[in-house]
């Protein structure tokens, strides 16, 4: 279940009231008030219980929603701001045992910041919270800065006095060292309560009363190439608590995990304990679960659920305690390695951060790929986003022959698997029986020496096969009923259910079976005949409790699709008719809802011969037809699978692409499964695969399960060694050059130069000792230099500020499916920073036709206030092996922030200049600058002679260049301030942008802007020379603004689909991808403009922020439509549903068609 909440979570929780039996849980965000949800099994739903208002909107540092914290008894709840402001809400239960809520208590303090706040377990006496509090008021008031340096935080207890109603600030202590965050321990009757306070390098325990403060050192790695005056802290922990025991996990920096237990002597702590556990991928927040598992949500990259298979008791590992002597300084050392008590059992994909897209068909898929660069320092990768659900291969094997169709059958009703899979070829049929092993079976009774139409469970116990010349009925003792196709016909077509079958004959004659109480099959008095010949029919499934299917769809050549009634009241009669686009290939009647709320419906999904889906609702008494939804699936006639998912049924159309329409909590999914071409399915259950698909592709029989059932995409990844910043497409030869830069990193080479070091330090320091010792140093230095712990793991060394490492990848993609290959790596010296790169062809000088790379670097690279020592422009010749060749080297004076291709040359932003230059012999030589940029260039992109220049900090520039002057000229800029982080040219007048803040921006020249002064009559160009108010004469329209919520490092124009419409597809830091649809009527708009209007005010966003402040954030959003509210349409309850469509004077299926046409058109 996911919920678009249209705010920023700032803080989470759950409670459950004293006695209860359901947790609840409160959010802290920025829409200035305490919400607390309840999860809905039934529904599937978040639903809002309690929403108070506190504050003003957004994320202020006086406003509380920053930290929450709960009393473990689940009486009260404390949100909290940065600066100053507490508020403490007493949480009760009503007469009706309903959630309430009291009206806040007050616990402000004004000059005082807050680091971190927790519930303090004290039983059921008054509840308490302990908070990490520093006061900065003689700090403020001091000018020389020393005050700020002495200032001491401080842990402070609140207490809340449920007698008074009143929360008092009981206690307050100042700390010796800088803590980050606090741990609850466990009080009452499970613990001796207080908290644990995590600071750098120490580990302290507190509570009030005599209890004396225990302290222990947080253990380091030995031998560690970070820098060892760096001091070390936990930044995330769980805890875990039964009856009889309570033990935290607390992790560090580093990844590394440890058991903290507290030991105790009649409620006073002694001493506290610390053992290695296992080392994961940094996380934000643990969580161990009651049944053995360790959640990890990862501060970036895929989240992992683990399985506590030991507790580390056990083991030979050593364990650390407050009470070993040590030197103040001091600390303990252990030795990181794989993991030996964590057991990992399952992943949650995440994109989070991304850095880089690029959209690109590089596989020859026709549908595109997403290439994405995702993740920081060692867990980066490169991903490729397909279009589709991820299917495993079960088993594979060759068939003798091309087969035409695969079947499978129980052989009684009751049966949990599949008992046969029958396999028709040309001329023959072959059965298959599923057990340990697939194995030919020749006694099933099947006739093996003609080709099957279908076959299919009949009753409780027999089966039925139909071939061109007649009917099979095989009963449980192997005893054959045969009915013969009468004269020279055959039959063409057939549909079976499990009590009816329905077969076509030549010439469009149609007879009817249905099955008697007695088991036998018997045919209906009258046949029907069609006016046209019959290319595809379908039965529906009978329903439990009935005796029947009452409808038959018959597809005729005609273009047409008619639905016949079996009711034997007037059976074969015609109940009703549509017309189609094209010739009919294939029909499907299954029991499906389309959306959230409706109950099970039929639906009709007829594949026509031209690659189109049609998906119409079939009423289950008329047998009407309404409401037919439109998909393209392919080039090749669509072909329809009945299969279950789910335990439901669903629908598999097999066309150039093979897709599955299914229902996936409360949502209808038509989604293209990522394998090859299928040409014939059906449904396959086994004991190793309850819910597969047995499918036939060209002379191979395959088994396959789905996975990952609801996602849009499935990927194949590339595994990275420095977090990607940008990469460039080589389409020549399906190739991605990817640059990796990490600040406070050593390259490999720096990595083995520091480990030889250490290795030799090892040796030296046992020189002077026995030669048992100098061997145990020579082993350990040994091992030290082989042993190296893989780093997307155990994380890379920090090397301090200022130190940067560099490498350029260039990764194969060519393979459809197949992870990415890397076919050249080439890394640079430590401290150059890559920092842009472009890929051209120089257009003047033969000699430099072939593709080349530029490379923007810059050394010893600080970030505040941002110098570099140097910065230079490599430039490398790319070969299509991959490889890549120096050209040469350019210094330039300033930072190379952003290159982009200019009609042959290259246009380079260094600092706030920018520059064109062209190829020289030994380096690039300068043609032409411009330096009236304010800031620092962070982005350039060029359509034709014009150039759109985007500073760091004062949004677009448009530039044009002069030939024949050869000059660059501001001519035109934005009004409004933007930290822009990335543009993207609609048009030749037209440009997107996306700043640091989470708005997207659409800036248009008008009509009246003119960037030629020779067309200029009045003389602009001194005015452009000389700028006005430091900016250019004449200004764009912002045409379009909207605020994401994330910060977006990608625009990108794209067609995302085969046959589809181009749409502006975006990327954020925090791993979402989204797109924005151009409307292409006004009709369209004006509905979408009052659906948006009414889902504002029926369906406001569940915490409380209010939808049209939220998406003007930070400008008026403009002339954009939330699709993303739009579509929550579809899971509102049908009576709010029916009253909006009833206002826009449609129907409620009508509007969900809507949403559905829009986004088909363009994207998933």
């Amino acid at each position: 279940m996911k919920v678009e909440i249209f705010g920023v979570v700032r803080s989470m929780m759950s409670f459950r009231l004293t006695g209860g039996t359901k947790d609840y849980i409160v959010v802290g965000s920025d829409s200035g008030r305490i919400v607390i949800l309840e999860y809905i099994p039934a529904k599937n739903i978040l639903e809002k219980v309690h929403q108070e208002t506190f504050g003003k909107s957004g994320c202020r540092r006086i406003v509380p929603g920053q930290y929450l914290a709960i009393d473990p008894k689940g009486r009260a709840v404390m949100i909290g701001a940065i600066e100053k402001q507490k508020l403490v809400y007493i949480l009760n239960r009503d007469a009706e045992a309903r959630l309430t809520i009291s009206s806040p208590l007050e616990a402000h303090k004004s000059n005082t910041l807050v680091y971190h706040m927790v519930g303090v377990d004290v039983g059921f006496e008054n509840p308490m919270f302990a908070c990490l509090e520093i006061d900065y008021e003689e700090a403020d008031a001091d000018p020389t800065g020393k005050a700020a340096q002495n200032t001491q935080q401080t842990l402070t207890f609140y207490e809340l006095d449920l007698g008074l109603n009143h929360v008092v600030r009981k206690y307050s202590e100042p700390l010796e060292e800088h803590a980050n965050f606090l741990i609850t321990v466990p009080g009452g009757n499970d613990g001796p309560s207080g908290v644990l306070i995590c600071s750098e390098n120490y580990l302290t325990y507190k509570n009030l009363g005599d209890q004396h403060d225990i302290r222990c050192p947080i253990p380091r790695r030995r031998n560690d190439l970070d820098d060892p005056e760096r001091g070390m802290i936990f930044v995330c922990s769980a805890t875990h608590k039964t009856k009889s025991m309570f033990f935290f996990l607390a992790q560090t920096e580093q990844g590394d995990i440890f058991k903290i237990t507290i030991e105790t002597d009649e409620d006073m702590v002694t001493e506290i304990k610390l053992k290695y556990f296992d080392t994961v991928p940094v996380a934000t927040a643990m969580c161990v679960l009651k049944t053995g598992f360790l959640f990890v949500a990862c501060e970036f990259g895929n989240h992992y659920l683990y399985q506590i298979a030991h507790l580390g008791d056990e083991d030979d590992e050593p364990e650390f305690s407050s009470a070993m002597p040590l030197e103040e300084g001091d600390t303990f050392f252990f030795a990181p390695r794989p993991l030996r008590n964590l057991v990992l059992v399952d992943e949650l994909d995440s994109l989070s951060p991304i850095l880089a897209c690029h959209v690109a068909d590089l596989t020859g898929e026709d549908t595109p790929q997403v290439y994405l660069a995702c993740g920081r320092g060692p867990r980066s990768s490169l991903r490729a986003l397909r279009h589709g659900l991820e299917v495993a291969e079960m088993a594979v094997s060759e068939l003798p022959g091309s087969p035409n169709a695969v079947w499978t059958v129980r052989r009684h009703k009751d049966d949990e698997f599949d008992s046969y899979i029958i396999v028709s070829f040309v001329n023959a049929t072959l059965v298959l029986s599923i057990g340990e092993t697939v194995e030919e079976v020749t006694d099933s009774g099947f006739l093996g020496t003609t080709p099957t139409l279908s076959c299919h469970a009949l009753g409780s116990d027999a089966l039925v096969q139909v071939y061109p010349d007649g009917i099979r009925h095989i009963r449980a003792d192997k005893r054959v009923n045969e009915w013969k196709a009468p004269g020279k016909k055959s039959i063409v077509k057939c549909a079976v259910n499990q009590r009816q079958v329905v077969i076509a004959l030549t010439g469009g004659e149609l007879v009817y079976f249905e099955m008697d109480p007695t088991g036998q099959l018997n045919e209906y008095t009258e046949r029907k005949k069609l006016s046209s010949d019959v290319s595809c029919m379908a039965l529906g499934s009978v329903a439990t409790g009935e005796q029947r299917a009452w409808f038959l769809a018959v597809g005729l050549v005609d273009n047409t699709v008619r639905i016949i009634s079996l009711d034997p009241a007037d059976c074969l009669a015609p109940r009703s008719m549509q017309a189609l686009p094209a010739s009919p290939e294939s029909l499907c009647i299954v029991d499906q809802p389309f959306e959230s709320g409706a109950k099970s419906a039929l639906h009709l999904n007829i594949g026509l011969s031209n690659g189109v889906l049609l998906r119409t609702t079939l009423d289950s008494v008329s047998g009407d037809l309404a409401d037919t939804r439109t998909r393209y699936l392919g080039s090749r006639p669509v072909k329809l699978f009945k299969v279950r998912v789910q335990s439901a049924e669903a629908v598999l159309a097999v066309s150039s692409r093979t897709w599955l329409g299914y229902q996936y909590q409360n949502r209808f999914h038509l989604t293209p499964l990522s394998y090859e071409c299928l040409e014939y399915a059906a449904g396959f259950s086994s004991e190793q695969c309850t819910e597969g698909i047995v499918a036939i592709s060209s002379n191979t029989l395959r088994i396959l399960a789905l996975e990952k059932l609801g996602a849009v995409f499935n990927q194949t990844f590339q595994q990275l060694e420095y977090t990607p910043r940008k990469f460039v497409i080589n389409s020549d030869n399906n190739q991605i050059i990817i640059l990796e830069t990490d600040h406070n990193s050593y390259t490999e080479e720096m990595k083995k130069q520091r480990r030889v070091q250490m290795a030799q330090e090892m040796r030296e320091a046992a020189a002077g000792g026995g030669p048992e010792e100098q061997q145990l140093a020579n082993e350990m230095a040994d091992a030290f230099l082989t042993d190296v712990l893989p780093e997307n793991v155990f994380s890379s060394p920090k090397a301090g500020a200022g130190m940067w490492a560099s490498q350029i990848r260039v990764v194969d993609v060519s393979t459809t499916g197949a992870t990415p290959e890397t076919l050249f790596k080439l890394p640079l010296e430590q401290n150059e920073a890559a920092v842009s790169l472009c890929a051209l062809r120089w257009s003047a000088h033969a000699e430099h036709a072939a593709l080349h790379l530029v490379v923007g670097v810059a050394k010893d690279v600080v970030l505040s206030p941002r110098t570099c020592v140097e910065g230079s422009l490599h430039v490398y010749k790319v070969y299509n092996t991959g490889k890549l060749e120096l050209v040469h080297k350019t210094p330039v004076d300033e930072y190379p922030g952003a290159l982009a291709a200019f009609n042959g040359k290259l246009l380079a932003g260094v600092g706030r200049m920018l520059r064109l230059y062209d190829i020289g012999r030994r380096k690039l030589l300068r043609k032409c600058e411009n330096r009236h940029i304010p800031n620092l260039i962070a982005d350039i992109k060029t359509v034709r002679q014009r150039i759109f220049v985007s500073d760091v900090q004062e949004s677009i520039f448009c530039v044009k260049y002069k030939k024949r002057e050869n000059q660059l000229i501001i001519f035109a800029d934005d009004t409004n301030p933007r930290w822009i982080t990335n543009s993207c040219v609609l048009d030749y007048d037209t440009v997107a942008m996306s700043d640091k803040f989470g708005n997207i921006a659409v800036m248009r020249l008008p009509q009246s802007v003119t960037d030629d002064v020779d067309e200029d009559p009045t003389g602009n160009k001194a005015l452009w020379d000389r700028g006005l108010l430091n900016g250019a004469s004449q200004k764009g329209d912002i045409v379009v603004n909207f605020h994401v919520g994330e910060t977006v490092t990608s625009l990108q124009r794209a067609t995302l689909i085969p046959g589809g419409s181009e749409a502006l597809l975006y990327a954020t830091v925090s791993g979402s991808l989204g797109v924005l649809l151009p409307f292409t009527s006004r009709e369209d708009h004006d509905f979408f403009q009052h659906l948006e209007m009414h889902m504002r005010s029926e369906n406001p966003p569940l915490c409380g922020r209010d939808h049209l402040s939220f998406r003007s954030y930070y400008y008026p959003v403009k002339n954009v439509i939330d699709g993303d509210l739009c579509e929550q349409f579809n899971s509102l309850d049908p009576a709010k549903q029916k009253s909006i469509a009833g206002d826009l004077e449609r129907m409620p299926a009508e509007v969900s068609k809507k949403l559905e046409d829009i986004r088909t058109r363009y994207a998933f």
